[in-house]
């Protein structure tokens, strides 16, 4: 038989709502209808300057969107730039994470200064690099200095290879630091008597690494990965501008970039929805996949 709630329980139940209502309603208003005012739209065939009512068509947008090179084009130059980015940043903010931690003197002005970029926008975090990959930028001084080929220009947003490193240059710039921040702040969760009893057991620090912080830093991996992927696979601003400044777009027409240009260029919203929806599904997919790999429920200190 089910307990009733005593009457401490139902008001810390009716404090929990009001507390958690503000956000639902800002979820639903700004997250869950727009989703399903999308999914609506993907099954009408409809231009959003003209005055004629949308015209019914089903799926014929998706199946539209499947026979397309250039859809196909945007889910490469998607995928492309999350696995450039994503893999780095993964890996290289935890690297730093523990490296920041076994310095005691700097800490703190380390994690500023690898902080500071997130705190730009997007757009000016491009705009910023547009000028380090001028052809007389110090992206081209830097590279020639330590390469000795003074005076050439290795194309940064000309050539099809050097734009997407680019992009993938200027978002790992940005956001590297926040993650290393959050990297920081699980490493520092976890108890330091674990590694002084695994000292005393004879462990190495390599040993310490690998059975004492990674297995109990998995949640803040699963955390980090998780918005790491969502960033990259949301981008857009930065191919955007890129695009706008004379980049080839072929190779960095990601699929928010395309929808922009489907939606906004080309006003045919109705596909473009059906872009949203797919890259929603695509988004959705990774998550639960990398939250169903991952088993983070079993970890515990």
């Amino acid at each position: 038989m089910k307990k009733p709630y005593s009457g401490i329980e139902k008001k810390q139940a009716r404090w929990g709502w009001m507390f958690v209502i503000p956000s639902l309603l800002f979820f639903s208003i700004f997250s869950f209808y727009p989703i399903l005012t999308a999914a609506y739209t993907s099954l009408f065939r409809k231009n959003i300057l003209s005055l004629k009512a949308p015209t019914l068509i089903g799926l014929k947008n998706y199946t539209y969107l499947f026979g397309s090179s250039d859809f196909w084009n945007s889910i490469r130059a998607t995928f492309v730039f999350t696995v450039g980015t994503f893999i780095p940043l993964l890996v290289i903010s935890l690297m730093l994470a523990v490296f920041i931690l076994m310095i005691k003197k700097w800490q703190k002005f380390l994690q500023l200064a690898y902080y500071a970029p997130a705190v730009l926008s997007s757009v000016v975090a491009a705009v910023i690099w547009l000028s380090i990959f001028d052809p007389r930028g110090l992206g081209n001084q830097w590279v020639n200095f330590f390469m000795n080929t003074p005076g050439i220009d290795h194309k940064w947003l000309a050539n099809s290879f050097m734009v997407q490193l680019s992009t993938i240059l200027v978002y790992f710039w940005k956001y590297i630091g926040y993650f290393v921040v959050i990297f920081i702040a699980g490493l520092s969760a976890i108890p330091g008597s674990l590694y002084e009893a695994a000292k005393i057991d004879g462990a190495n620090t390599w040993d310490s690494f690998w059975r004492i912080t990674f297995p109990l830093l998995k949640p803040t991996i699963i955390l980090v990965s998780v918005m790491s992927m969502l960033q990259c696979l949301k981008t857009f601003s930065t191919q955007y501008l890129f695009v706008q400044s004379g980049a080839p777009q072929a190779p960095i027409n990601v699929i928010t970039l395309n929808i922009y240009n489907t939606g906004i260029r080309d006003h045919l919203i109705g596909r473009s929805s059906a872009m949203s929806i797919i890259l929603f599904i695509i988004m959705l997919f990774f998550t639960w996949l990398q939250f169903k790999t991952s088993k983070a429920d079993d970890v515990s200190y």
